[in-house]
């Protein structure tokens, strides 16, 4: 066994990562229990740095420039179980328990609501609550 390196930075293995040239990593959020694949966002140094501390998933909002927490405006965080990145080094995994059951702004369980059948893309999953009851009535149009 090694002893660890004490002058190592705690921050290291962010360097394993491939990011876009933006410097970003896109993140797939997955059910820790039922393995059902909830969202794909898109995560910074940053975001995923913070993500592995608090536990909590934060991501990276492209359209609005800034760092979001996952339920800061719904109440559905997302609580981490584990992170995980591909062979590629360019995709994370984040096994989480979604809070709330509800990870999309569409106030469904999945943002992945839609089947492709006969050529046509059709919603083979329920809304569980209104997102103008979750963000308001202006607010329920925009992803958290």
């Amino acid at each position: 066994m090694h002893e660890s390196d004490s002058t190592a930075n705690p921050t290291d293995w962010l360097d394993s990562i491939r990011w876009t040239a933006d410097g970003l990593v896109p993140a797939i959020a997955q059910d820790a229990v039922s393995g059902d694949i909830l969202m794909m966002a898109w995560m910074n140094r940053e975001s995923l740095a913070l993500t592995a501390a608090e536990g909590q998933a934060v991501y990276w909002s492209r359209s609005r420039g800034k760092l979001w927490r996952k339920g800061e405006s719904s109440g559905h965080q997302q609580e981490i179980r584990e992170i995980r990145l591909d062979c590629d080094n360019d995709v994370i995994l984040l096994k989480v328990v979604q809070h709330g059951g509800i990870a999309c702004h569409t106030g469904r369980q999945s943002c992945f609501y839609r089947k492709l059948e006969d050529g046509t893309w059709r919603t083979v999953e329920p809304v569980l609550k209104d997102p103008a009851r979750i963000y308001g009535p202006l607010n329920g149009d925009q992803h958290e």
